[in-house]
């Protein structure tokens, strides 16, 4: 009779079994496990954000900061919140690169500048001072190379320059152009 009732608990634990499986199916508990995970979603986010990036000599080249980053999985683009850039040269004050937000695309090769971006450059030896206000500001972190269609105001006192689409090269040799509708006004010593 003892061997019998062995054979009942375990009875008792397959009934009890189907009967778990069946509530869980009944209140969906299960399907809250296997929700889809939508398109564009975090994968992993940050509250300030520091990327530094060195030159062949061990020299800063560039650094890339932001006071939020947002990773997303689906595309493996990095959305920033008030970026701010370096660009980094031997014989003048560093360029400075400040934009509204930002989106560095997954191989870190194309950062674009949204809204209104900001460039200066202090003024050193054998430079002066200059300052730019554009839009959107498409940025090769790479190759310290910048461009926009949008127009542009190039601030060196006492001259200003305005245009639409600008190309800029921050490394040696520095180079900046503006593309049409240039106007401008300046001193003559």
């Amino acid at each position: 009779m003892t061997r019998l009732n062995g054979h009942h608990n375990y009875l008792y634990l397959i009934v009890i079994a189907i009967m778990s499986w069946w509530l869980i199916k009944l209140t969906g508990v299960d399907d809250l496990n296997r929700m889809p995970v939508p398109a564009h979603s975090p994968d992993y986010f940050s509250n300030g954000y520091a990327k530094w990036e060195m030159n062949e000599l061990g020299r800063p080249k560039s650094k890339l900061l932001a006071d939020e980053m947002i990773h997303y999985s689906d595309d493996s683009t990095t959305h920033m919140v008030n970026p701010l850039m370096f660009f980094y040269n031997d014989k003048t004050p560093p360029w400075i690169v400040k934009s509204e937000t930002g989106i560095l695309s997954a191989d870190a090769k194309d950062l674009l500048l949204n809204g209104k971006v900001f460039v200066d450059r202090a003024s050193g030896e054998g430079v002066r001072e200059l300052k730019i206000y554009t839009f959107n500001l498409k940025v090769k972190p790479e190759t310290s190379y910048a461009e926009t269609d949008a127009w542009a105001e190039l601030i060196s006192l006492p001259n200003w320059t305005t245009g639409v689409g600008m190309k800029l090269v921050f490394a040696e040799p520095i180079h900046l152009e503006l593309l049409s509708h240039v106007k401008g006004n300046y001193e003559t010593k």
